[in-house]
């Protein structure tokens, strides 16, 4: 007797990703279901709730990869290479989240609320936070107001991906190429890459530690 084809976790979010940006956060999982050609049940077999469906079918993680190397980073190499690199983990990671979000709001489309979850942007800032306070206790910046220096990481970063997507007409007569191509062309990582880089050593010279 034949084996019925199960159907892969990754079907069942390219399914919920198109509802999502049809119907945005209130389309029901029943449609999603009905997409998928599968029971509702079976989706929370594989995710626990809708929301957890929705950030899984969307590309949100509930804790970004820089946060993680946050962590692995914390009174480790040269401090500044270190945010050279995460700044480009979290240019990377607004660079995919950004995009998704814009869509759904010029759509009308609702988003989860964040319920006893603090908003995503708040707990990036509080996590950027603790890491550059666990290098000022450790010597390794000047004192200095960590939350705003992350304010100043974050929201930069953030405005760069936001400008580059509400102007995106004007860099395709520039460049030549579709938006989606540019966003993954040499070109933008160099563009990027001395961005970050001029970004990183103007911070720098701000919170560089003193000199004895």
């Amino acid at each position: 007797m034949a084996r019925i084809p199960r159907i892969t976790n990754q079907q069942i979010l390219e399914a919920a990703r198109q509802i999502f940006l049809q119907h945005g956060f209130g389309a029901s999982t029943l449609e999603i279901a009905q997409q998928a050609g599968i029971s509702e049940a079976s989706i929370f077999k594989r995710f626990s709730t809708k929301e957890e469906l929705f950030f899984a079918a969307m590309g949100i993680p509930e804790k970004p990869l820089w946060v993680n190397e946050l962590e692995s980073l914390c009174g480790k190499g040269d401090l500044k290479e270190n945010l050279i690199s995460i700044c480009f983990k979290i240019m990377e990671f607004y660079s995919e989240v950004l995009p998704q979000i814009m869509m759904l709001r010029s759509r009308g489309n609702a988003l989860p609320e964040p319920g006893d979850k603090e908003p995503r942007p708040i707990r990036d800032i509080k996590a950027l936070t603790a890491f550059l306070q666990h290098e000022i206790n450790q010597n390794r910046l000047r004192p200095c107001d960590p939350q705003t220096v992350a304010h100043i990481l974050l929201g930069s970063l953030m405005n760069y991906v936001f400008l580059e997507q509400i102007s995106s007409q004007a860099i395709i007569e520039r460049v030549n190429l579709p938006i989606g191509t540019y966003l993954n062309s040499e070109v933008r990582a160099i563009e990027v890459s001395a961005f970050i880089q001029s970004f990183v050593d103007i911070v720098w010279q701000g919170i560089a530690p003193m000199q004895d």
